[in-house]
């Protein structure tokens, strides 16, 4: 009997298993892609969004430019997971039955707990996300003056927020938009835990770009425009987007996996506690040497590949494989510009300028090539 093979989320994780898994199995598995969207976003780009909206179509990349005409695609959101029974619950009460897993359902926004935080924030998790963000930009910059110009506050200073804020300032100057930009960020610097001299780099950018950067100050409260702060001061905002943090999704909750808030525990093979599920991307926190896995789209992309492999290896009763992350770099864009951290391959320790602009290019186009083909990579190149 044919055994299925079902990958949920069509993040990095999941776009990367599902190549993977369609090389090594062949007709030997029946494999299922099931994600709520029938498209893959380039996350890691979805911010040239905010700055204009028609991007949209060199991020989004549909399903079945990806997958092979023999991988079953179910569009649906999954609401819980029955690893006794080997069932995957969707949220319109259908089930889709599994001989193996492999969960990338990637996480979404954590609160920690503040109070108003969720109900008084957007937040750039999603396509929607990124566009709404835009609207909201839009329609505040459309009620303000030079002289009552409005607030755009940006939570949290790491990847996505940084990023984020480089975007308004994009839309502001392209529009000559009456805007002021508030970065905020808990602790003291920005991109937290990174190298100083990468902090220092990306804190020129932003206050070239006329963005206030406020840190080593937590929120504490959130309202209807205004979020408050620990040592007592108040920032008003017309518009607040939240970039603070992640968490697993809701779906792991009651499933009878090992996780810590949500987020799957698993080994460098990708196994979990239950041998026909492997977890990888946000929704895992994956065993390494130094430590778990960080949640970024390059160690996602990475993961992909051997844990597909090490899915087509439990099916034929082979030994699995143990992934070990390899760091080649950090790239932040800061809006048209970008600073590089540490690539792999450049003598340079931290740079911008074209260089850092054109490899942060070349690796969202080299992604895209690699899940659909040269021509929808090449189209992309000019708003990556």
């Amino acid at each position: 009997m044919t055994e299925t093979v079902v990958v949920l989320g069509a993040g990095y994780a999941g776009a990367g298993a599902i190549k993977k898994l369609e090389e090594t199995l062949g007709d030997e598995a029946d494999i299922t892609w099931v994600s709520d969207h029938d498209y893959h976003l380039v996350l890691h780009e979805s911010h040239r969004c905010i700055r204009d909206p028609s991007v949209q179509d060199k991020v989004t990349i549909p399903v079945d430019e990806i997958k092979s005409p023999t991988t079953r695609f179910i569009q649906g959101e999954v609401s819980g997971l029955d690893c006794d029974d080997r069932a995957v619950e969707l949220a319109d009460g259908s089930t889709v039955s599994y001989d193996y897993l492999l969960v990338t359902l990637g996480s979404q926004t954590a609160y920690y707990g503040i109070d108003g935080l969720e109900e008084h924030s957007l937040t750039l998790k999603s396509l929607d996300d990124a566009l709404t963000i835009h609207d909201r930009v839009k329609e505040a910059a459309r009620e303000a003056t030079a002289d009552d110009p409005a607030h755009v506050a940006i939570g949290g200073a790491g990847l996505s927020g940084i990023q984020t804020a480089g975007e308004v300032a994009e839309f502001r100057d392209m529009h000559h938009a009456p805007i002021e930009i508030t970065l905020v960020e808990a602790l003291e610097n920005v991109l937290p835990g990174m190298d100083s001299e990468l902090q220092g780099a990306l804190r020129k950018r932003l206050e070239e770009r006329d963005i206030e950067i406020s840190t080593d100050d937590p929120i504490t409260e959130a309202e209807d425009g205004a979020i408050h702060f620990d040592s007592g001061d108040t920032l008003e905002h017309d518009v607040f987007v939240w970039a603070g943090g992640i968490t697993g999704q809701e779906a792991i909750d009651d499933s009878g996996l090992d996780n810590e808030h949500n987020r799957v525990n698993a080994e460098a093979t990708f196994e979990t506690n239950d041998d026909r599920v492997f977890a990888l991307g946000d929704s895992a926190i994956v065993d390494q040497p130094d430590g778990p896995a960080p949640p970024t789209a390059q160690a996602a992309w990475q993961a992909a590949e051997v844990a597909g492999e090490n899915v087509a290896r439990a099916l034929h009763g082979q030994p699995l494989d143990s992934w070990t992350h390899e760091d080649k770099g950090t790239l932040v864009s800061v809006g048209e510009k970008a600073v590089a951290h540490d690539v792999v391959g450049i003598p340079l320790n931290t740079f911008s300028g074209p260089v850092a602009v054109a490899i942060k290019k070349g690796i969202a186009v080299r992604w895209i090539n690699d899940v659909t083909g040269p021509g929808r990579a090449v189209r992309a190149w000019s708003d990556m």
